[in-house]
């Protein structure tokens, strides 16, 4: 199971830091993604990062903004977003998978895990 937290309402240029917390089976041996999906709009890759966190991958949008990282020790993962913007509205959804790779962020490849969402709010 994956439980997102950490999302909200915040301010154009604001930061807001999402956490993935997992209960059942090990994170760290799983490769773990972000995704997000805003009000009539599709699913979109947000960024992924391998096991050893030597592979990290970002969509263009997010890219010089936002962070991925993970603790395998606590079996946490984290997204922290910077200079939010109003198009980053959304349900942020946590993932596991098997690979790090393009197909992961374009067709959630290997994606075999998805957290309940949880809807981060950018507005003024």
């Amino acid at each position: 199971q994956l439980v997102e937290s950490g999302g909200g309402l915040v301010q154009p240029g604001g930061s807001l830091r999402l956490s993935c917390a997992a209960s059942g089976f090990t994170l760290g041996s799983h490769i773990r993604a972000w995704f997000r999906q805003a009000p009539g709009k599709e699913r979109e890759g947000v960024s992924c990062i391998g096991v050893s966190e030597r592979v990290t991958r970002y969509a263009d949008s997010v890219k010089g903004r936002f962070t991925n990282s993970r603790d395998n020790a606590r079996n946490l993962g984290y997204l922290q977003m910077n200079d939010l913007k109003p198009e980053d509205t959304a349900v942020y959804y946590c993932a596991a998978g098997q690979a790090c790779g393009l197909a992961t962020l374009t067709r959630a490849y290997g994606i075999h895990l998805w957290g309940k969402g949880i809807p981060v709010t950018v507005s003024s």
